[in-house]
């Protein structure tokens, strides 16, 4: 059963005031390795959120880090986790999540229910509609879809009659987080990103977050992006940190470069104890230096290569 309602909610001057004061638009070298980029722009108590699943284009290799470190008292937006929610819980670096999509599996479910970690009702759309608002600069935004919903209840959304029309209309509170995570095909050291193929509200993400640690598969050169500004998916004032991660959303995939394992999520999907939660964390992340060494000693150039031949469609995704 979610916990009664709390909401996360910066009034919009005061980011706006934040983001002055605390960012700039020259364009620094912004490379770290993800320990650097975890430790200086995640800290204890952060609002967390990235733009895309642990199946797909997910910012694996960061979430492992902030496990790693033994981030704690996190609050996620959930907008598509599925697999990195119960790790974060499991590891207790998350106590609240605001709920799009959770995750598969009993562990999750038991940890819900037994008060473990606190969750709060959305919807995948309503999250990220709340993000666009951040984005905005808007207090709230107006939507349809969670009407009629017990959402109402275990959320920040509140319903008023709609000016135009008379009818019901929900109003849900913008969203700002503290880290947005975000795993990129291409990005420069500065920051400039690319994504191919579909994205979701990645743009949106970033503008409406404080931090935003983007880790790419490949870093290009800075004139890669001025020779063809139309393909920049986040701009380089928006970015705090870029780790060049390859395979940096194994065990998902990213289209175009490698498909999911799916040996490897049904191992993480098959958790079900705190017992066997603790034994993942110590045998995959605990005991592993970095995300390097991960892939190198619990996957193996073998099977990347496996995936990298699973990924058979580029259309699209160059």
């Amino acid at each position: 059963m979610p916990a009664e309602t709390e909401v996360r909610f910066i009034h919009p001057d005061d980011f706006r005031r934040w983001v002055k004061e605390n960012k700039t638009r020259e364009a620094v070298d912004k490379l770290m390795t993800e320990r650097e980029a975890v430790a200086r722009f995640v800290p204890d108590g952060a609002y967390i959120a990235n733009d895309f699943s642990s199946l797909t284009r997910g910012p694996q290799a960061l979430i492992r880090e902030i496990i790693r470190q033994r981030k704690r008292d996190l609050w996620v937006c959930a907008v598509f986790t599925i697999y990195d929610s119960p790790l974060l819980v499991g590891a207790g670096c998350c106590t609240r999540i605001d709920v799009g999509f959770l995750g598969y599996g009993n562990y999750i479910g038991r940890a819900v229910s037994t008060g473990k970690v606190k969750v709060f009702d959305y919807t995948n759309g309503v999250l990220a509609s709340r993000l666009l608002a951040g984005a905005r600069g808007i207090t709230f935004i107006p939507v349809r879809n969670f009407l009629g919903t017990d959402g109402l209840r275990y959320s920040g959304a509140k319903v008023i009659n709609d000016p135009f029309t008379g009818e019901p209309v929900c109003l849900v509170p913008a969203l700002n987080p503290d880290v947005f995570l975000v795993h990129v095909h291409q990005a420069d050291v500065h920051g400039n990103a690319r994504v191919f193929g579909t994205n979701l509200f990645t743009l949106e993400g970033a503008m409406a977050s404080k931090r935003v640690i983007v880790s790419a598969e490949e870093i290009i050169e800075p004139l890669e992006f001025r020779k063809d500004p139309a393909r920049t998916t986040i701009p380089y004032f928006l970015v705090d940190a870029v780790v060049h991660s390859p395979f940096g959303a194994y065990p998902g995939g990213l289209p175009g470069r490698y498909e999911l394992d799916l040996e490897y999520l049904d191992l993480l999907g098959a958790i079900q104890t705190d017992e066997e939660m603790e034994d993942y964390l110590e045998g995959h992340i605990y005991s592993i230096k970095d995300h390097l060494e991960f892939l190198q000693k619990k996957v193996g150039w073998p099977k990347l290569k496996e995936l990298m031949r699973k990924a058979a469609i580029k259309e699209g995704y160059q």
